[in-house]
């Protein structure tokens, strides 16, 4: 003979709360299995039928009836557990860590999960968990610009930036540079090409047709580019394009910034442009290139033509770059925005 049940009294607070959890889109399953098998048992509904309804077996529906009898709402949740052991200790997370933050003695620049799974005899994937935890990334280089040595840093850099910002009337802003050793690289076997769910496919070996160097000039203001493709980048190739450029522009007052390199700061460079009323050359600080806009570019240049490219000879190279030189003044070219706000950067 089944046993009888032992009524069980519902306040309206507390049925409101169990038919909200029951309707509710987002509660939890366990939870609505809870909250309709209580409903259902201060309704008088056999067990029989509750587990038919909500999925639980008597046994399970009892327990819940009896947290529910003692705790009330809250007894229908999930009490807090111990969870599984730790394994390993807090003596070894910090071994761990303090491992990964030093220089391997195998002669290696840098510690591997395995390896420092070898070091601490723990498992890599407990290594994976401790570095983690501990937001420690051996395997990840960042990079910052370092502070500059120069004395002079902020009067150049003033300069400089005054020149992008204000610059004096009628005057036109250079930003000149060097690209040296680009490849001419030919692939020893034709490209697979692109295809659905597959890339671009290029074999591993190669053959080099030697190296181009772009000399470019970028227009700040403008957006315009200049170039020219030498065999050498000694102080006379580079002379030679100050000279095209002042030839090119032959009524604009023209400063040209470049950086520190030996060929731009030759006797013969220095001697030539102080005879020029209208040339003016300014000097990024030392150890700050990145201050001259063509390295941006540069940078362009780079991944829209080198970045996977194959040329059967240096002459095809230098024919892309310059009909690129070309395309990108026809249809791209523009200045940069200044979008540097004066916030100090932080290491």
């Amino acid at each position: 003979m089944a046993r009888p049940q032992l009524g069980l009294a519902l306040s309206d607070e507390q049925r409101a709360t169990l038919l909200m959890w029951t309707r509710a889109g987002k509660t939890e399953s366990r939870l609505v299995q809870r909250s309709l098998t209580i409903l259902m048992y201060a309704d008088g509904t056999a067990w029989p039928d509750i587990a038919a309804r909500t999925g639980l077996s008597p046994a399970s529906g009892a327990k819940w009836v009896r947290r529910f009898r003692s705790l009330g709402l809250d007894g229908l949740s999930d009490q807090p557990r111990s969870g599984r052991p730790a394994q390993y200790s807090a003596e070894q997370k910090v071994s761990v860590t303090a491992l990964a933050c030093t220089k391997p003695p195998d002669h290696c620049t840098g510690w591997s999960q395995r390896r420092l799974a070898r070091a601490s005899g723990l498992s890599k994937s407990t290594v994976n968990r401790i570095l983690n935890e501990a937001h420690v990334k051996p395997h990840k280089i960042n990079y910052w610009c370092g502070r500059s040595p120069d004395p002079e840093f902020e009067a150049k850099q003033a300069q400089v930036i005054g020149l992008y910002m204000d610059p004096p009337e009628n005057a036109l802003v250079l930003s000149v540079d060097e690209k040296t050793q680009m490849q001419a690289i030919d692939r020893t076997q034709p490209e697979l090409p692109l295809r659905p769910d597959r890339p671009r496919r290029q074999t591993a070996t190669y053959t080099r047709h030697g190296t181009a160097c772009l000399l470019a000039s970028l227009s700040v203001h403008e957006g315009h580019v200049d170039g020219r493709c030498v065999e050498r980048h000694t102080h006379q190739e580079f002379l030679a394009f100050l000279k095209y450029l002042y030839r090119k522009y032959p009524h604009r007052e023209i400063h040209v910034i470049c950086d520190n390199l030996s060929t731009h700061k030759h006797s013969a460079v220095k001697e030539w442009a102080a005879h020029r009323r209208r040339l003016t050359i300014h000097f990024t600080p030392t150890h700050a290139s990145w201050l001259n806009q063509v390295e941006i570019w540069f940078h362009i240049l780079s991944r829209d033509v080198m970045r996977g490219g194959t040329w059967k000879s240096k002459a095809e190279l230098v024919k892309q770059i310059m009909g690129y030189i070309e395309t990108y003044n026809e249809t791209r070219a523009k200045p940069f925005n200044w979008t540097y706000t004066g916030k100090p950067l932080t290491v």
